[in-house]
């Protein structure tokens, strides 16, 4: 092999070894703005509560399908075997919420507070609201519709902000 060649094939092994830690690298996050824009991107800002955003990818070769689906029915038998078995779960879940539970369930309870809250002051001090159509174009909303999603919004700050 000529001595020229060995660079690149050396590079081209390190290429091919990155290329699959790449698909993994990026999450997606989904964010509200003060404005009520919702954002998708990489990187959200700070001072927002972004949540992840699971993207499922599915198989693009039909030979595949046969596979994927194959593979579902092995873990719904696995599942029902574990279920069968599952005598020790019920008895854990008639025990009730850890308190680790309880207070993971009260921080969200309180980020939804929060978030909720914003949204509702954003739509308050808001002219126009609006929701994007099936196309991603802007439908404004007219008076009756704001007050709508404003009434929705607030039960929702009720709900998440009283103890």
């Amino acid at each position: 092999m000529p001595a020229r060649l060995k660079p690149v094939i050396k590079q081209a092994l390190y290429v091919a070894a990155l290329l699959p830690v790449c698909a993994f690298a990026g999450d997606i996050y989904k964010w509200t703005d003060a404005a009520g824009n919702v954002h998708y991107g990489d990187n959200p800002a700070e001072d927002v509560n972004a949540e992840r955003v699971h993207i499922r990818s599915r198989p693009s070769d039909r030979a595949r399908k046969p596979a994927a689906s194959r593979s579902r029915a092995e873990t719904a038998t696995r599942n029902a075997a574990s279920t069968a078995n599952g005598e020790n779960q019920e008895t854990a879940q008639a025990a009730g919420p850890t308190p680790e539970e309880l207070r993971e369930q009260a921080k969200e309870k309180a980020q939804k507070c929060s978030e909720f809250k914003k949204r509702l002051q954003s739509m308050v001090q808001s002219r126009r609201l609006y929701r994007e159509d099936d196309n991603g174009e802007r439908v404004y909303l007219d008076e009756q519709e704001m007050q709508t999603e404003r009434d929705k919004t607030q039960s929702k700050v009720e709900e998440y902000c009283n103890p």
